[in-house]
């Protein structure tokens, strides 16, 4: 562990001591978020984000001295462990070296070179090898034996040469020097496979392509692959070789570490051409696989690393608070569902309208919608982007303008994922009574209230703002999700009176089954007065109360610490605060004057140092305050509704949905993201398109291309003539999806006038 330990540290760039100590809480089972914020003396202030990584790596090294470990005991099993050969193993610093050195040894079928051995033909190669002077032919003769299976000349020499060819596939730093080499110098090329082109359009750009490897980004590397899976494209990885060099530069470097050259010698042909099938039939081969396999585990890393920044600024959006709203899930011929849920997320009533093609029952929906919002005193629409979302988002703006009292807002909200949560267990479980296609309205309206509650209840990777999500590794992915979603939870916490158990499951400290118990306890003997009451909660333990008490918030308990993120183990703290200043913990709580000028050396002591008082502090200046940034909206283009009503040049407002390494997908309100390539971010130069916007960032842009026929529009954020095409102004939300503008105008042919629809909304509630 010493050696693994100060491996980490120093990748880290911290101390070994810090690594050890976080080592020791994860072994005794404490989660990242509780390390991060309660045990910063002991790790010396290591963050979330060096925990996760510290954490990956010590899995990684961990199986790698696993690894290393039967790789010792094998050789020596062997009889052919030597000191050298131990100090090589020992010294291997990651699985592919390791298995590098170990490949001479790795028990394994009977190969033609082994059948060779066993005849008695390794010293005839040796022999050659060493000396090409000698004549093949002549020194075959001693090895011919018809009882070994060697019948002739010709028989010596093939076997012979199977072996030198596994000793040239089998050299550990041969093999290893060849990989670098190729992966510095190599080219990836691709070409499409002959009568694919019509079927596989989508992979043009990859017709014929060449980049260098180490150059290749993640998204190129994906698409690639993906076209090879799925038989349109064919791709080779090697090195350039120049026109009229007949020997490839592999067989070169091959030739120099084992000393052979092409003098005229009588052996000489014999070995040059050991090496060329040696590169050709197994190393070329091999290094293909290796090198491929490297390519993709790159790729994957960037992938799901973009993933996870994405789906943790969508966690991480605005909420827009504990308003009463109205969920619309747009369609057709199936009608717009909606629900309407209460301050709390409630459900309280759903219907189904049909303001759309074929029934085009605009006035009776708008009548229908006017009455649930005057009947529950509707604050806020959200409106589902998906099929028909800007027809109905029309709907939802004529009812805002006739139905002024209510000061309602429309909002856009993804519903990327709703179709998932409507058919779970989890839906079922809490709606038994509703149809499926109206839960995806409840998930809807209350993702526009609270993000982060309701997408704790998708698995994170039917949320969708991944690039080529579903051909990375995918425990990889699931691993990282899993994470963002934990670190965002803990980030912002946890009403535990409020909570659903998907959301109580996600914090520190608790799985599903604790979840379900608090719920449970909470439901036969009401909220939580305390954090103390939550050890009743049956099978929450000792442990369990210390991960997760300070994640989980009591508002308007007993105590008004139980509001905050002060740690029940630290609530001596504040006490001896309290009593050094002669003022009760009520009265220190919000005023941040008084706190500012409190120094936290003075209530520093052997179990909580300077950073837990420094925390604690700011804590109390505001209770429980949420990371999250404030909720703002944004407007949509009227008029601009379909992919044909783009036109070049045309400065437009939309929302980034996606943000990947190649530049940013945003809505303009087309049922067609658009893409900011990297390359028109900026009038500078920009590495990481997340350095200029993230996900559900309010932006402008201005149209740069349309390809109606494959869909596609270009997009920049450049300035053009003085005018800038940049994020609005303002501060800029994290995440989520913001709200659009209003649009006034009905289907053409279905005009309303003011006295229908109050007749019509009259009726509605007579009915009603």
């Amino acid at each position: 562990m010493n050696s693994i330990n100060q491996r980490i540290a120093a990748e880290l760039n911290v101390r070994v001591e810090q690594v050890a100590a976080a080592v020791e809480l994860m072994g005794e089972g404490a989660t990242v978020p509780f390390i991060a914020r309660y045990r910063k003396e002991r790790t010396g202030g290591l963050d979330d984000t060096q925990l996760r990584k510290l954490d990956e790596r010590l899995g990684y090294l961990r199986e790698l001295e696993d690894r290393r470990a039967t790789v010792m005991k094998s050789i020596e099993e062997q009889g052919k462990l030597t000191p050298e050969l131990s100090r090589a193993v020992l010294g291997a610093e990651t699985k592919v070296e390791l298995e590098d050195i170990y490949a001479p040894y790795k028990p394994k079928r009977r190969t033609k070179a082994q059948i060779a051995r066993e005849a008695g033909l390794e010293p005839l190669s040796e022999t050659l090898l060493a000396n090409p002077a000698l004549n093949p032919e002549e020194e075959a003769q001693k090895y011919i034996d018809a009882g070994k299976g060697v019948e002739d000349v010709k028989a010596a020499l093939e076997g012979a040469r199977h072996v030198l060819i596994e000793k040239i596939s089998e050299h550990a730093s041969l093999v290893g020097a060849l990989r670098e080499w190729q992966w510095s110098e190599g080219k990836l090329k691709s070409k499409a496979i002959p009568g694919k082109t019509e079927e596989g359009a989508k992979f043009a750009d990859y017709f014929d392509f060449k980049q260098a490897i180490k150059d290749m980004p993640s998204h190129r590397v994906l698409a690639m692959l993906r076209g090879r899976n799925e038989g349109v494209l064919d791709f080779d990885l090697d090195v350039d070789v120049p026109e009229g060099q007949p020997v490839h530069p592999a067989e070169a470097k091959i030739r120099a570490a084992f000393n052979i050259a092409d003098r005229g010698r009588p052996a000489d042909k014999w070995l040059t051409d050991a090496v060329r099938l040696a590169w050709k039939a197994k190393l070329a081969v091999a290094l293909h696989v290796d090198l491929v396999s490297r390519l993709k585990e790159r790729a994957d890393a960037e992938a799901i690393s973009v993933f996870s920044k994405n789906l943790k600024d969508l966690l991480l959006a605005a909420p827009a608070g504990p308003r009463v709203t109205m969920g619309l899930d747009p369609g057709l011929r199936t009608g717009v569902k909606v629900a309407v849920v209460d301050a709390t997320g409630k459900l309280v009533e759903t219907t189904t309208i049909y303001p759309h093609e074929p029934r085009r029952d605009w006035q009776g929906s708008l009548a229908a919608l006017g009455a649930l919002a005057m009947r529950h005193k509707v604050e806020l629409i959200a409106i589902g982007n998906g099929t028909a979302s800007r027809e109905t988002d029309k709907l939802a703006a004529e009812l805002v303008a006739k139905m002024p009292d209510l000061k309602m807002t429309k909002i856009m909200v993804s519903e990327a994922g709703a179709s998932v949560y409507s058919a779970s267990e989890l839906a079922a479980q809490e709606f038994p009574d509703i149809d499926v296609s109206l839960r995806g309205a409840v998930s809807i309206a209350r993702r526009l209230q609270d993000p982060l509650a309701e997408l704790v209840k998708i698995e994170p990777k039917a949320i969708g703002v991944g690039q080529y999500q579903h051909d990375v590794d995918q425990t990889g992915l699931a691993r990282s999700l899993d994470a963002v979603v934990e670190d965002c939870v803990n980030s912002v916490g946890v009403d535990v009176n409020t909570a659903s158990q998907p959301l109580l499951a996600r914090v520190s400290g608790l799985n599903a089954t604790l979840a379900s118990n608090i719920v449970a306890y909470r439901n036969d003997n009401g909220p939580f007065k305390t954090r103390a009451s939550l050890k009743k909660v049956p099978r929450l333990g000792p442990k369990a109360f210390e991960q997760a008490a300070g994640f989980l918030r009591i508002m308007n308990g007993t105590n008004p610490l139980d509001a905050s993120a002060v740690h029940p183990e630290a609530y001596p703290v504040v006490e001896a605060i309290s009593a050094a200043t002669n003022r009760p913990v009520r009265s220190l709580i919000g005023d941040r004057a008084f706190l500012k000028s409190l120094k936290p050396q003075q209530f520093a002591n052997d179990e909580f140092g300077v950073p837990t008082v420094t925390d604690i502090l700011s804590e109390l200046e505001k209770p429980g305050r949420d990371p999250r940034p404030e909720f703002k909206t944004a407007s949509f283009k009227e008029g601009v509704e379909k992919l044909t009503d783009l036109k070049p040049g045309m400065l437009l407002e939309g929302v980034v949905t996606n943000v990947t390494a190649f530049g940013a997908f945003v809505d303009v309100g087309v049922h067609q993201d658009g893409l900011v390539h990297i390359s028109e971010m900026a009038d500078r130069f920009v590495k990481d398109p997340r350095d200029v916007v993230k996900a559900g960032d309010v932006v402008k842009v201005r149209v740069k291309e349309v390809d109606v026929p494959r869909k596609r529009i270009a997009l920049t954020m450049k300035s053009q003539s003085g005018e800038r095409a940049a994020p609005a102004p303002g501060p800029r939300p994290q995440g989520g999806t913001p709200a659009r503008g209003n649009f006034s105008a009905a289907p053409k042919g279905s005009a309303p006038a003011e006295n229908a629809f109050a007749a019509a909304l009259r009726r509605a509630q007579e009915r009603k």
